[in-house]
């Protein structure tokens, strides 16, 4: 799974008429330019203070890759041993595209400045026979594994959060719901521009209706997501923190919402729901900013202050 050293982006399909076939081409091509040098101009150099390498997690039904980022050095400023280092449980987003890789740049910040591990999971996208349950399990099988083998990551599994953008804040939503069900205590939660919905009410929101078509053809896109997300006899509410039963008692939450995304509705009703639950939330908007909007930092001003202020609620919520 190494980078690519260049790659042309592939033009944006008919979301609409996309094919099954087509829709494999088409996120092979665009994952490829992902994790190629060239995408670097727009996702960003990874912090050299890192070191970054690809693991499989093997589980008793398959393994998963997660790409882990680690401080290159072995010891904090004041001498102390780094072996026993907070774990960051990190999800990116895309849904039926994307790729860790794409994360570079924000991951391997924290990995060295909080100083923490930071294990994003290359989990399944979604296609016509993996639904979005793969991939929520996924989040949910790597988290579980990491936490009960601290030893092999050497991370202090007292201290983990999890984290994810789009998709992967809806499935790191429900990484942190299944925790506190399991007994799993997380110290807190980062959800990046979240879709938090995929029921039959994921469009019924002013933002969607604001900017589903513009700056970016959001609309077709989502549309595609929820098709793949929920096959027929599925439960969507299952799938939707928004529509979790009971929202007490989480880790706190930091939710960071670019005002000029369609889902923006999404993140905003997510935290309201956190805070009437009783579960600290903290709901950030960035105006102007777009959705996706920080693993852009080549394109978009403020994923450099999302990164920071993400940088800053970690710091504070895994401090040993």
């Amino acid at each position: 799974m190494s980078e690519v050293t260049a790659m042309e982006r592939p033009p944006e399909p008919d979301w609409p008429a996309m094919t099954a076939e087509e829709l494999r081409a088409y996120r092979e091509a665009e994952n490829r330019f992902r994790a190629s040098s060239a995408a670097r101009a727009l996702l960003g150099e990874p912090d050299p203070g890192t070191t970054i390498d690809w693991r499989q997690v093997v589980l008793p039904d398959r393994e998963i890759p997660v790409r882990v980022y680690r401080p290159a050095t072995a010891r904090d400023g004041d001498g102390t041993d780094r072996a026993e280092l907070p774990l960051v449980l990190h999800v990116h987003g895309g849904g039926f595209v994307g790729t860790a890789v794409q994360c570079d740049w924000a991951n391997s910040h924290l990995a060295a400045h909080l100083p923490a591990l930071v294990v994003s999971v290359e989990h399944r996208l979604l296609g016509p026979e993996t639904p979005l349950s793969d991939a929520v399990d996924d989040g949910w099988d790597v988290l579980q594994h990491v936490v009960r083998h601290p030893s092999q990551w050497d991370i202090d599994p007292a201290r983990t959060a999890v984290f994810g953008e789009s998709c992967g804040a809806l499935i790191s939503a429900l990484a942190a719901i299944r925790a506190k069900e399991a007994g799993l205590m997380l110290k807190a939660q980062v959800l990046v521009n979240p879709a938090a919905d995929v029921t039959e009410t994921m469009f019924d929101y002013a933002s969607i209706a604001e900017y589903g078509y513009s700056p970016t053809r959001a609309v077709p896109q989502l549309r595609l997501i929820q098709r793949l997300s929920v096959p027929p006899r599925t439960d969507a509410r299952a799938l939707s923190p928004l529509y979790a039963d009971d929202l007490s008692g989480l880790a706190p939450a930091l939710v960071v919402v670019p005002t000029q995304d369609a889902v923006a509705d999404h993140g905003r009703r997510y935290a309201e729901r956190l805070q009437a639950a009783g579960t600290p939330a903290r709901l950030t908007e960035y105006p102007g900013a777009r959705h996706a909007f920080l693993t852009l930092p080549g394109v978009e001003q403020q994923a450099e202050a999302a990164r920071a202020e993400i940088f800053g609620f970690l710091r504070a919520s895994l401090a040993a």
